[in-house]
């Protein structure tokens, strides 16, 4: 009896599907993180690690959309970005010398996407730019005193470029026609 073969679907999902549902994924991330920042508490202690699950997914989405325009630093930003996941629920238990406190993770992160948005074809420069800028207002919690003292002028920068790039994700996903030219992709005209 002949069986027939098992093969990998023909068709993929678009990039700008992929990049709406990183979208959802950022917004609810957005939303679980924002509860964590402003009612504190238990209900934190249970925000802030559920904001971590979907902000993997971003991670993860993010690698694949901007793997086309450089693998590497694409890498390096899921890397750092899945070191903050992991490090926000563990510095819990750590002691105080060793905590790190995520947000200056992410900074990090948020500057890598920036510069990946810069170089990318398919997405509004002014989008990394906002990036950029919301990974340099993360890093300023580097240091708690200076955190402390521009607070709570430093969330803006990342509210407003992160919330930017997930609205415009959601909205708009990136330019599939632009993101295929940059990954290479042969597209049947």
């Amino acid at each position: 009896m002949n069986t027939p073969a098992i093969t990998a679907p023909t068709t993929k999902r678009s990039p700008a599907f992929i990049a709406k549902i990183a979208g959802v994924f950022y917004l609810l991330t957005f939303v679980f993180g924002g509860i964590a920042l402003t009612v504190g508490g238990k209900v934190a202690a249970i925000a802030g690690p559920i904001a971590g699950i979907p902000y993997i997914a971003v991670t993860v989405l993010f690698y694949y959309i901007f793997k086309p325009v450089n693998r590497n630093v694409s890498f390096l930003a899921a890397f750092i970005s899945l070191f903050g996941c992991v490090v926000g629920p563990l510095d819990l238990f750590l002691p105080a010398a060793y905590r790190i406190n995520p947000l200056v993770v992410f900074g990090f992160y948020c500057l890598l996407i920036g510069y990946l948005i810069l170089r990318s074809t398919f997405l509004p420069r002014f989008l990394g730019i906002l990036m950029v800028l919301a990974g340099l207002g993360w890093l300023t919690f580097v240091s708690p005193q200076l955190a402390k003292s521009l607070s709570p002028f430093n969330f803006l920068p990342g509210i407003v470029g992160e919330g930017a790039l997930t609205v415009w994700l959601l909205a708009k996903g990136v330019d599939a026609k632009r993101w295929k030219a940059q990954a290479g992709v042969q597209t049947a005209s």
